[in-house]
């Protein structure tokens, strides 16, 4: 693909309190969600997932927040840090579950390549935006700007550390364009409803099951 050289960093450390189980390691559509979003990644110079060891694999860096479960600004710190020397002008910036992030990818591209900032310099980054509300995490930023805000909350004295930080105070005073998602290609699965409403789109049943659900239950 064509445009800005990008990294990339994939959130994979979340508790998943709603699906009681791993989410990326949940298999939705004969993929575990990580791998969907993987491959998102492919055309990236080098790729940082951070989450739990159990995650680690060859074709990427694993890496963990500081602390475990520190929230996506505390993970997003620590892919930061853990990507290697040299780095892309630009970083693509994924949660791990949403499986249809690699069709997302393109426009992001097309967004980021020659745009500017309405006329006030260039622009920070691009972000997806779904019905209203607006998807940073399917997102691609300008590397400088993404450190700048790490430095900037942890540095701030009203907030304890940059676990728990909401993504909006990351973001906040970045200039980014918001690319409509009309499909729908930002739609997580946070939920057993939300990854069998994905499966059954795709022709596929659930591969896997909650522990907790009788093997007859739904969501």
């Amino acid at each position: 693909m064509s445009g800005p050289l990008f990294d990339a960093v994939v959130l994979a450390g979340g508790r998943a309190r709603r699906l009681g189980t791993s989410k990326p390691q949940l298999v939705v559509a004969g993929a575990r969600l990580l791998d969907h979003v993987l491959t998102a990644t492919r055309d990236a110079r080098a790729t940082v997932v951070v989450g739990p060891d159990d995650l680690a694999f060859g074709a990427y860096v694993l890496t963990r927040e500081d602390p475990p479960f520190g929230g996506p600004v505390a993970g997003t710190a620590a892919g930061l840090t853990a990507l290697p020397d040299g780095a892309a002008p630009w970083v693509l910036l994924l949660a791990c579950d949403v499986p249809r992030a690699a069709e997302a990818v393109p426009l992001l591209v097309a967004a980021a390549q020659g745009s500017s900032g309405g006329g006030h310099g260039e622009i920070d980054g691009v972000h997806l935006a779904h019905d209203g509300r607006d998807q940073w995490l399917v997102g691609l930023y300008r590397r400088e700007a993404l450190d700048a805000a790490v430095a900037r909350l942890a540095g701030d004295p009203a907030q304890d550390g940059l676990a728990g930080a909401p993504v909006r105070r990351l973001v906040s005073g970045m200039e980014l364009t918001r690319v409509e998602d009309v499909d729908g290609l930002s739609t997580d699965v946070d939920t057993w409803q939300d990854a069998e409403t994905y499966a059954r789109a795709h022709g596929r049943a659930l591969e896997s099951h909650d522990p907790h659900r009788s093997s007859g239950g739904t969501a």
